[in-house]
């Protein structure tokens, strides 16, 4: 399977909740980072940290990727598209920019980069 074969197969994964088939692509070394602003975000590796990541991010959200271009280059694939939901403790909704970098090798997710429009994030989650 090719890079972007393999990211897309991720994505349609987690839209259907199949995080055992999202899992299998994972590589057990995986890097995972965010930046530290957000709750979920900083460095995680391997799958313990993987899950600890997504355990986060749906304590605090309830929100999905929508991807709109994807673009391969070589082992990696930018994803562009709209991360869109709500924030669970304030209520408020979620519709912002998202870009994300993969990398891919042997068929497997070794990096996953997430860059979100933090301060529209940060206003969602905040309670008035």
């Amino acid at each position: 399977m090719e890079p972007l074969d393999t990211i897309r197969t991720a994505y349609d994964a987690y839209e259907a909740g199949n995080f055992a088939q999202v899992f299998a692509l994972l590589s057990p070394s995986i890097v995972i980072t965010q930046t530290d602003l957000l709750p979920w975000g900083g460095e995680h590796r391997g799958h313990e940290g993987a899950r600890e990541f997504f355990r986060l991010l749906g304590v605090h959200t309830d929100a999905r990727p929508h991807p709109v271009e994807f673009v391969p280059a070589g082992n990696q694939v930018a994803v562009f598209g709209r991360l869109k939901g709500s924030a669970r403790a304030s209520g408020k909704p979620i519709d912002l920019a998202i870009v994300h970098l993969w990398t891919v090798e042997g068929g497997l997710i070794t990096r996953f980069e997430a860059y979100i429009d933090t301060p529209a994030m940060l206003d969602a989650l905040a309670a008035d």
